[in-house]
């Protein structure tokens, strides 16, 4: 059975590039079936994002992106090993399939037309509405028709890495990958690969 909430008010009260702060505050049914006092509540909303594993079954290899994410860079360690990704944008292309594709092209340059949805879900729920459509695709030497890179007009430097699919699990037990996505995009794969 759903629970009640109440919604008393909501507003923006930041917002700058795609980064949106919202405050609302609310009520909701706790387990005993009580109200809750009024809470407030924020939420960053910077849209949904998709990622998707990048698998070459031939030699066994994970399609790796390494770029500077700044959020990274006071804790450690700046440079991140990922797989592909990129931000939904509504106003171009609101399917996060078309987004992997063209995020795809953009970052390791290959071209891929079957995308398998492995999982969407949320990185950070006490806080953001962020979503992640994770996918999994198969790719050989040929679909790469493309340098990739990244978009240099979006600040983009991507170094693009091939690495064997145990060595990139390894490197998330050494603590080497310690993004989100990739690990759980490579652990699916530890689970699902031939």
């Amino acid at each position: 059975m759903a629970k009640r909430i109440e919604i008393i008010s909501k507003k923006e009260v930041f917002q700058k590039f795609i980064f949106k702060i919202e405050e609302a505050h609310l009520r909701y049914e706790r387990f005993d079936g009580e109200m809750t006092p009024e809470l407030v509540r924020l939420n960053l909303n910077r849209g949904d994002s998709t990622a998707a594993v990048v698998h070459n079954k031939q030699d066994d290899t994970i399609i790796l992106t390494e770029q500077f994410r700044y959020s990274t860079y006071d804790k450690g360690p700046g440079w991140m090993l990922e797989i592909p990704a990129g931000v939904i944008d509504p106003d171009l292309d609101p399917d996060p399939a078309a987004t992997m594709r063209r995020e795809i092209e953009e970052e390791i340059g290959y071209t891929v037309e079957s995308l398998r949805l492995i999982n969407k879900f949320y990185l950070s729920p006490g806080g953001s509405s962020e979503r992640i459509f994770l996918y999994y695709t198969s790719v050989t030497p040929k679909q790469q028709t493309k340098k990739g890179g990244g978009l240099v007009h979006e600040g983009e430097d991507i170094r693009i890495l091939s690495v064997k699919v145990n060595d990139a699990l390894h490197k998330v037990d050494k603590g080497e990958i310690v993004d989100a996505k990739t690990i759980i995009g490579l652990q699916w794969l530890k689970m699902n690969r031939p």
